[in-house]
């Protein structure tokens, strides 16, 4: 009987990222360069980079892979490649083009191949993406994912550092992938968990996208590898604010607590911890908070009057809290 996919990994999904204290030690020293074309680079840990070709029309582009977060390879395929193409609908970009990333092991199993790249290739058909080629290395550990490229306005990028205060924060997906995915490594999910977790993961954030369009939204950021809080914690450093969140608020995967409680916590979560806790004003000892999500919802700051307007567009955003000035810290929990 083949190995399981999960089981071939030491972390799976977002959870594979490197720990967010190593990226932000080492991209500090690394040289800045200077192009009045680049709108958006890597100075503020946003989702994607944002280069302008005419003075109406600019380019978003991304990269995002990693291991397997389930066993089932065509899910894993489909899950990679929403969150590759997450990055540019956060940024308030239209998917254009994408070139396919792969490591797999010479001698593993065709069909599961076969499968994963099915899985990628109905995902981004999805999402109107044509997949150009790609990229692939003989590697003992699979991974995959996508190079993806898009448009967008110039004037109308939404960043991590566009949160303003008084606006309201809006989450457009639910949290616990993390601790559910790894439940599955650990042989003690329950089916109906992992497939509500699997849908979601599947799901684009193409409408989310669409309905920060239709709003006066001040700025974005999609909730993967660092968790909730740490990528709140990217976004309140960009824009000079404090982001108030409202624990009660935040949206939950069923089984999310009973997993996280009975122990099923990723070495990324740990890292979560240890580097965003001390930026966090109030009890952030909920494990959730700082749980890696894969394929994750878009955390969005937009003018408090169109909170209502952005859930009917949106139906599974919820509002979990508001922007205010520069407090003791950057986040605040309620």
């Amino acid at each position: 009987m083949p190995e399981r996919l999960t089981a071939r990994t030491k972390a799976g999904g977002c959870a594979s990222k490197l720990s967010p204290k190593i990226v932000d030690q080492v991209l500090a020293r690394i040289p800045r360069q200077t192009n009045e074309n680049v709108l958006v680079g890597f100075d503020t840990a946003d989702d994607a980079g944002v280069y302008r070709i005419a003075p109406d029309l600019a380019l978003v582009q991304t990269t995002d892979f990693f291991t397997p977060i389930v066993d089932d390879p065509y899910a894993f395929g489909a899950i990679a490649a929403a969150n590759a193409l997450s990055d540019v609908y956060a940024m308030g970009g239209t998917p254009l083009s994408s070139l396919t990333i792969l490591c797999w092991p010479a001698k593993g199993d065709l069909d599961e191949l076969e499968a994963v790249l099915k899985g990628g290739a109905a995902m981004m058909q999805e999402a109107g993406c044509v997949i150009l080629g790609g990229h692939s290395v003989n590697d003992e550990e699979v991974k995959f994912g996508y190079a993806v490229t898009g448009t967008i306005s110039p004037d109308r990028v939404f960043t991590n550092a566009g949160a303003r205060p008084g606006d309201a924060l809006m989450f457009t997906k639910r949290i616990g992938t993390g601790v559910i995915t790894t439940a599955l490594k650990r042989g003690t999910v329950r089916a109906e968990h992992l497939d509500a977790a699997v849908k979601q993961m599947c799901t684009l954030n193409k409408s989310a996208c669409e309905a920060m369009l239709k709003v006066e939204t001040h700025g974005c950021t999609d909730v993967t590898g660092f968790g909730l809080l740490g990528h709140a914690r990217e976004m309140a450093l960009a824009s000079g604010v404090t982001l108030e969140i409202e624990h009660d608020a935040i949206p939950l995967l069923d089984g999310a607590i009973e997993y996280a409680r009975g122990g099923c916590i990723s070495g990324g979560l740990v890292n979560n911890r240890d580097f965003v806790a001390s930026c966090v004003e109030g009890d952030a000892s909920d494990d959730l908070l700082f749980d890696p999500q894969t394929s994750g919802g878009l955390l969005v700051s937009l003018a408090a009057s169109d909170a209502a307007a952005f859930a009917r567009e949106c139906p599974t955003a919820v509002r979990i809290g508001s922007v205010h000035h520069r407090g003791i810290k950057p986040l605040r929990l309620l």
